[in-house]
């Protein structure tokens, strides 16, 4: 799921902040009725009566008054209400208790602070550092008082959204104040204040700014006057900030499993959402500084992260038509690459000047290792006008869409080939050939849209089969057996896409146990169930199903988001693979979740990830066939049954080895570069230095044993 879009329910809030923001100081200091009840949560005011009186030492000099008395006159004068202070001491800020009296207070007579809003008046020049602990406020109103200095610490209150200072005497702000990232208003008028940090700036989501009244300097108040000036004046901010980040911390290479057979072939496959340059702007990714969106800066890292995990074949989506053309494909090709690519459908309607910004999908495979035998576009709009039957949901919804799927079959190259019991001869030539059908995809982004996310990947495993078909009727006859041709034991499939799709997903649950029920709720109940059965194999027409016979690389417990934005965090992106055919021997393990905390990172891209998805990676043997045979009978994997076994293998797959062991146990296993940078990768072992467990390895068989999956599960945890 993409969230570029996902910005238009923020903006009736905003409207509806700036009119709660109005209405509040129209009724002026004695009425509360201004304050908004949202939710059954009932708002409270803390007036302070004495002048330059502190909240801290106030004591029973404040009066609380419940929201909707409109005078303090007004109130009982022989009531007796509890302290600031008192009224904190006594009471947890998030209880949700009903036991209150008519009064609005509970038998100790403590207030519940089941509410979201608080004003303090009263010229005020100190506030009880109790205050910022309640990290629960939404809207905080601290104007006309006397406060010369805010604490760093007001950057506790992380929900709050509105926080208006006017009328104070305040001369500077906190730097903290820029990780106070849910405001929406912010009212600085008639202060002191010289000099805006520019940790301003990183409040992406404000709305409402109020400057007006301040010593600022001309050229500030010039920007912030000019239409949609705050916003202007916020990027400018946060454009100068200098960003101090600890180095990009190199994410793990997880070991798996090693090769079955030291003949057996071995590669590496990556999948990459690169985020393309048109989406990539200050509307979807406030949080990032202009110059570390552009495509000038993120191209480079990119470029870098690609060669250093140095896989054999790449998976590409949201890749410009230009920047395929002429960034990327000339500078792989400098490093033993070659690739194909397709736009979006959207392209074939547009001029040549145009259709050069359209984003598609490539694949690049290494020409040392394969070469190119033929190459498909997925068209999912064109399948859903071929499928549709007269289904005006297919029509309205499906086909609009130009989402597509890119497909290459690869043969491998002949010094690559060491595994000759699943070679097979050709009818045009007397050589050996082993070939490997790679595919990638782009489904719609839009979480409205289930219905189409999963009726697009059921075109993709339906058209995939077809390629499959083909390919073995003209290039391994010799796997046809009694006319009939078993897609999951003839060519190794791969799927390496960004499906826009949660691990509960219709579309997973499809892909991972080969079968999906006609009436899922994904279908939303639309009428699809005719028109889908062009593309069904399965004989049931209660259910939709594919032959593939598919794994998942990943699990959703070790790489729990491949997405990371400052609205969304999940995972989205995936690598399913033939499993009959192919097995996992190792993946690239998730970005240090301490790094992102420690570096206060709200989201990527960052000036030092170029995208809002990160890569993965698998290393794959491919199986010779003793090893087919033995698990060609297996019966379908469910969801959980894969999520079990996968982690079972984890914990029993040699994880103690050394690196050192690791690098020469065969050729063809992946290696890591001497040199270290962005994308590296590193094999880990889960017990420590590699030199001690080499030396000590026989002395510790047993513990390695016993320890290796709880050495593992910390070390992901770290």
């Amino acid at each position: 799921m993409n969230t570029k879009n996902d910005h238009s329910h923020h903006l009736s809030h905003h409207h509806h902040l700036a009119h709660h923001h109005s209405s509040h100081h129209s009724n002026g200091l004695t009425s509360l009725n201004g304050l908004t009840q949202s939710n059954g949560i009932i708002p409270k005011l803390y007036n302070l009566s004495a002048s330059n009186q502190s909240m801290a030492n106030y004591g029973q000099q404040g009066n609380m008054i419940q929201n909707g008395s409109s005078n303090i006159n007004n109130q009982n004068s022989s009531a007796t209400y509890p302290s600031f202070e008192e009224a904190y001491s006594n009471v947890n800020p998030y209880s949700n208790t009903n036991s209150n009296n008519n009064n609005g207070y509970s038998n100790k007579n403590t207030p519940q602070p089941n509410w979201y809003d608080i004003e303090i008046k009263g010229m005020v020049k100190n506030i009880s550092p109790k205050l910022w602990q309640w990290t629960h406020l939404k809207c905080l109103f601290l104007n006309d008082n006397n406060l010369v200095r805010l604490p760093p610490v007001i950057s506790n209150l992380v929900s709050l959204q509105c926080l208006d200072l006017s009328n104070n005497k305040l001369k500077t702000l906190p730097a903290e104040i820029g990780d106070m990232t849910s405001l929406r208003e912010l009212y600085l008028n008639n202060n002191q204040i010289r000099v805006l940090p520019f940790e301003l700036g990183k409040l992406f989501k404000l709305i409402q700014l109020g400057l007006k009244g301040n010593p600022l300097h001309a050229d500030i108040m010039q920007i912030y006057s000019e239409p949609n000036g705050t916003q202007k004046l916020l990027i400018s901010l946060l454009d100068q900030l200098n960003l101090p980040c600890s180095p990009l911390p190199r994410r793990p290479w997880i070991i798996l499993a090693e090769p079955t057979a030291p003949q057996n072939s071995i590669f590496t496959t990556m999948c990459y959402n690169v985020l393309c340059d048109k989406y990539a702007t200050r509307q979807y990714y406030g949080y990032c500084p202009s110059w570390a969106l552009s495509w000038e800066h993120r191209k480079k890292f990119i470029l870098e992260e690609i060669r250093n995990f140095n896989a054999d074949i790449i998976a590409l989506q949201e890749l410009e038509t230009e920047q395929f053309y002429h960034f990327f494909l000339p500078e792989l090709k400098q490093c033993d690459y070659d690739g194909i690519f397709s736009p979006k459908s959207r392209a074939k309607t547009m001029s040549e000047h145009d259709k050069k910004h359209v984003d598609g999908c490539a694949i690049f495979f290494k020409t040392s290792k394969f070469q190119l035998v033929k190459n498909y576009l997925i068209e999912f709009n064109q399948i859903a006008m071929a499928t549709a039957e007269g289904s005006e949901d297919m029509l309205n919804r499906v086909m609009t869409k130009d989402n597509i799927g890119l497909a290459a079959l690869l043969e491998l190259k002949q010094d690559e080939l060491n595994s000759g019991d699943i070679l097979v001869k050709t009818k045009d030539q007397q050589a050996n050939k082993q070939l490997l059908l790679v595919s990638t995809a782009h489904i719609h982004w839009d979480p409205d849209y289930c219905d189409v996310k999963l009726i697009q990947t059921l075109m993709l495993t339906n058209e995939l089969k077809l390629i499959i078909e083909q390919a073995t009727r003209d290039y391994l006859p010799h796997k046809i057996v009694n006319q009939q041709i078993d897609c999951s034991s003839s060519i190794p499939v791969l799927i390496c896409a960004d499906l826009n799709s949660l691990p509960e997903s219709g579309v997973i649950e499809y892909l991972r146990t080969g079968r999906i029920l006609a009436n899922h709720i994904d279908f939303k109940d639309l009428g699809y169930e005719t028109c889908l059965q062009k593309i069904n194999t399965s004989d049931k027409p209660s259910e939709l199903s594919h032959n593939l016979r598919l794994d998942c690389a990943y699990d959703k417990d070790l790489m729990p988001y491949t997405n990371y934005t400052f609205d969304f965090k999940g995972m989205i992106d995936y690598i399913f693979y033939s499993r009959n055919l192919m097995r996992t021997i190792g993946l690239l393990g998730p970005m240090d979740m301490d790094w992102i905390k420690a570096n206060k990172i709200v989201g990527f891209p960052h000036q030092n990830v170029p995208s809002d998805h990160l890569p993965l990676m698998v290393e794959l043997e491919l199986l010779g066939s003793n090893y087919i045979n033995s698990n060609q009978n297996n019966n379908y994997m469910s969801s959980s049954h894969h999520s079990s076994s996968y982690h079972s293998s984890l914990s029993s797959s040699g994880l103690n080895r050394s690196n050192s062991q690791h690098s020469s146990s065969n050729n063809n296993h992946h290696s890591t570069n001497s040199h270290l940078g962005l994308g590296q990768m590193i094999p880990i072992n889960t017990n420590g230095n590699s030199a001690s467990n080499s030396s000590n390895n026989s002395n510790n068989n047993n513990n390695n044993n016993n320890n290796n999956n709880n050495n593992f599960i910390n070390y992901i945890r770290k």
